[in-house]
């Protein structure tokens, strides 16, 4: 039997660690990858498309997408949603980074032979608790594992072992290197956050020149301005790195304007009144999304949270959904044809007259909303066929 490695991935942007994870991993690569918005409520700083292609270029054999209602949640939801996705098209390994050595396989066995126990314990601790604490009180108790705060990938690595669980999928743990959350470029693998920060800071030099000329930047002076990135970014995407992006700045006004005028905020997935009523006074004063996130938060309600309602009230998430039953492709290579062809009934290639998800293709449109150079993000798109592999 081959083996089929399944990724879960934002490639938010695709970087130099992102290659090395691929590299790492033998045999066939599907990347269960998330469309035009991320886990803690923010847009792609580059289309789902664009992210796609980088993949490919970089030794993916097949991306499909992860519904809206997949990849916006949080890390139990997020996990769960995407290793099911992938189990559907026969994977028989799941890779990830983490910064622990610990045997994934082995808490993926004490969940399933511990799991309703586990999940009761999360429900007897204090509601003053969020979830996230809940959730490594309850690995701490049944696993001995200790959290320092500095380990985000550990803490999504357990929850993909908690989702493969039963599910006879191998976990594969691989070592992550550098400095993923620094802020700054620093030598080795720059982060995703370092990345995105440099390149905010590089359109906001272009449109000061624009402003300062009158001219408007044209790609290859784009390219020229990369060269800050160029070392932590694989040479076969950089040029991709001049693609239109966004970030979440540019639909606050969007945002503010559904927060003033919807009057039943709370009709949307995970508000509730109590959150429906701070909104509303919040969002009176701040002046950008930072603002409003602050005014927000609590100790139960962490930013994480809180980025992710505010993402749910301006895509118009409700509180029931049912989650797509075809999977969307947006590209792959000869051999990921092959899988294509071993899952016909589960893939949709081409979404035109018939939708596939709704909801997804309607955060779409308002993605799109971001930046007026976005193309069309779903309605007659083909996949990605890449020539490599």
């Amino acid at each position: 039997m081959n083996k089929i490695t399944g990724i879960i991935a934002e490639f938010n942007p695709f970087h130099k660690g992102h290659e090395y994870l691929l590299n790492q991993i033998e045999g066939i690569k599907i990347v269960a990858m998330s469309g035009n918005w991320m886990q803690r409520g923010e847009p792609a700083i580059f289309d789902k498309w664009t992210r796609a292609q980088m993949a490919l270029a970089c030794g993916a054999d097949l991306v499909v997408e992860l519904p809206v209602t997949v990849s916006v949640q949080a890390a139990d939801f997020f996990a769960s949603g995407a290793v099911d996705i992938l189990k559907n098209l026969g994977i028989t390994d799941l890779a990830f980074g983490s910064e622990s050595a610990i045997d994934y396989n082995e808490i993926a066995d004490i969940y399933e032979k511990r799991g309703e126990e586990m999940e009761s314990y999360i429900q007897s601790l204090a509601d003053q608790l969020s979830y996230p604490e809940k959730t490594q009180k309850m690995w701490q108790h049944f696993t001995g594992i200790e959290f320092d705060g500095n380990t985000p990938n550990h803490v999504l690595a357990l929850a993909y072992a908690k989702a493969a669980a039963g599910k006879q999928i191998n976990l594969q743990a691989i070592k992550r290197v550098g400095k993923f959350h620094s802020l700054e470029l620093t030598e080795g693998f720059a982060s995703a956050t370092a990345l995105r920060q440099e390149l905010f800071s590089l359109t906001e030099r272009q449109n000061l020149l624009t402003e300062q000329t009158n001219q408007s930047v044209s790609n290859k002076s784009v390219l020229t301005d990369l060269s800050a990135i160029k070392n932590h970014v694989p040479s076969a995407i950089l040029a991709a790195y001049a693609s239109p992006k966004t970030n979440l700045a540019a639909y606050f006004p969007l945002l503010q304007y559904k927060i003033r005028v919807d009057e039943h905020l709370e009709n949307n997935f995970q508000v509730n009144q109590e959150l429906s009523v701070r909104l509303k006074k919040a969002v009176k004063s701040a002046k950008n999304l930072d603002e409003l996130v602050e005014q927000v938060y609590t100790k139960r309600y962490t930013k994480a949270r809180v980025r992710r309602l505010l993402t749910y009230i301006l895509l118009n998430i409700p509180k029931q959904f049912d989650l797509p039953e075809q999977i969307h492709v947006l590209g792959f290579s000869k051999t990921g044809q092959e899988i294509l062809a071993q899952n016909r009934g589960k893939i949709i290639s081409k979404i035109g007259q018939n939708p596939w998800d709704n909801l997804t293709q309607k955060a779409d449109e308002i993605y799109q909303l971001g930046n007026v150079k976005f193309e069309e993000q779903n309605f007659g798109r083909k996949p990605i066929r890449s020539s490599i592999r």
